[in-house]
């Protein structure tokens, strides 16, 4: 008989994992609240088309790297629809900012996401065919402020603060700006001529960016190619005034705030929409694939995809990598966590297992954080499952029933005590060996 798998490229999250994923969504939501952002949710799939316009049809997430499937007419007067798991969020939350108007509010639109992504890669440590991310989009028309490089200061500025709050230490931040649309087209013209005599001796990655999407080859890793990368022309030659005047803004702001930053030349990032600020968060301890996140500023996205013009910027955080982060800085400290339980009631006998719920609904209600043993286990069973799950055990039989006199053990200590059902809530709600 088949033994049935998770699809290569996905995997299940399991306790006690799945508590550091939940402190780091909780950490998370708790420092946006702070910058007045609130939560959108987008559908996990949308039209291709809306891929296309936005990432850009050379990219290789486009070209190679989405799950793609046609969307059956119903019926002969409908079109069959082209459909995408997305393999980022920004576009879909511009297209949600265009499809329900949030522009005409004349108000700045600060919005956070956390959800599944899909792309099919080569599945690596860190690197999933669904994985995870947070994001966030800071994105309105004009008159809002939107376009300020006071904008990018700021996000920048909130996302060195989660990195911090979730003990993440020894974090890179790497800054460039790759200009105004003019600016890129510019530059993208200037490394592909400067490709032409050199492409032939790079890996063949970079073979066949050099035609496709020059700036994806900045992006290589490939050891024998990076002296080459770096003769290529600089971005920061074909910008114009207004770019480096946007960027110069940028640094001063993160300067007064005091957040640290790298000046990095060959930072481009390869989706078409960005435009002048580009950003990566990395951090040493994730080995060649070292970034934790990265973003950017996407002026001209809304438009492109037919919506008003309304500049924006973003970042995408990959929860994944994270995850690894984290559980390599502190050895992985919330294994324990399944542990931290108020309390084990464990029930005497089957007779006393609907009196045993009673008492762990009052006590759940209470706020207490209770696992409910079984009448049928034996003593010995019911502490060693009790010593596994929580601080303390409460025992509850007949004798205790009819006395309203419950015995505690406090697993810390070894005491074991008897205590009023009255002042039971008030007990369990100390730390343990108080």
């Amino acid at each position: 008989m088949t033994t049935l798998k998770a699809v290569r490229g996905t995997r299940d999250l399991l306790p006690p994992e799945t508590v550091l994923w939940n402190r780091i969504e909780e950490t998370a939501r708790r420092v946006f609240a702070r910058y007045n952002f609130g939560e959108i949710r987008t559908p996990i799939f949308e039209d291709t088309f809306l891929f296309a316009r936005s990432v850009g049809e050379e990219t290789d997430i486009v070209s190679k790297e989405m799950y793609t499937w046609e969307d059956r007419a119903r019926a002969q007067s409908e079109k069959t629809q082209s459909l995408t798991l997305r393999p980022e969020n920004t576009a879909g939350v511009v297209r949600a900012y265009i499809e329900h108007k949030l522009g005409e509010t004349g108000q700045l639109q600060k919005l956070y996401y956390i959800g599944p992504q899909f792309r099919r890669e080569r599945p690596q440590k860190g690197r999933y065919r669904q994985f995870f991310q947070i994001g966030a989009e800071v994105i309105g028309p004009p008159s809002s402020g939107s376009e300020s490089p006071l904008r990018d200061a700021e996000v920048l500025e909130m996302l060195a603060t989660l990195l911090d709050e979730l003990g993440i230490t020894g974090w890179t931040l790497h800054l460039n700006s790759v200009g105004s649309a003019a600016d890129r087209a510019r530059y993208n013209e200037a490394l592909r001529a400067a490709l032409v005599p050199v492409a032939p001796r790079m890996c063949a990655d970079c073979q066949r960016r050099a035609v496709t999407n020059p700036l994806r080859v900045l992006d290589c890793k490939v050891p024998e190619d990076q002296p080459i990368i770096e003769s290529l022309p600089r971005i920061a030659d074909s910008l114009d005034q207004d770019s480096v005047f946007h960027f110069a803004a940028v640094t001063a702001a993160l300067d007064a705030a005091g957040v640290p930053y790298t000046r990095n030349h060959r930072l481009v990032r390869g989706l078409d929409y960005y435009t002048r600020t580009t950003f990566e968060f990395t951090h040493g301890g994730l080995g060649a694939q070292n970034a934790l996140l990265g973003g950017g500023r996407y002026d001209g996205l809304s438009e492109a995809i037919g919506g008003p013009k309304a500049p924006g910027i973003g970042f995408a955080l990959g929860l994944d990598r994270l995850v690894l982060t984290l559980q390599a800085q502190e050895g992985n400290p919330d294994s324990a966590a399944q542990q931290a339980m108020d309390a084990y009631i464990a029930p005497l006998g089957e007779t006393v297992n609907a009196a045993a719920l009673a008492l762990a609904r009052e006590l759940r209600r209470g706020g207490l954080s209770v696992e409910l043993g079984d009448g049928s286990f034996r003593i010995k069973k019911s502490f060693e499952a009790a010593n596994r799950t929580a601080r303390r055990i409460v025992i509850l039989g007949e004798d205790e029933l009819q006395s309203g006199i419950l015995t505690v053990k406090d697993f810390s200590t070894g005491i074991q005590t008897k205590v009023p059902r009255a002042e039971l809530a008030a007990l369990l709600a100390r730390p343990a060996g108080e």
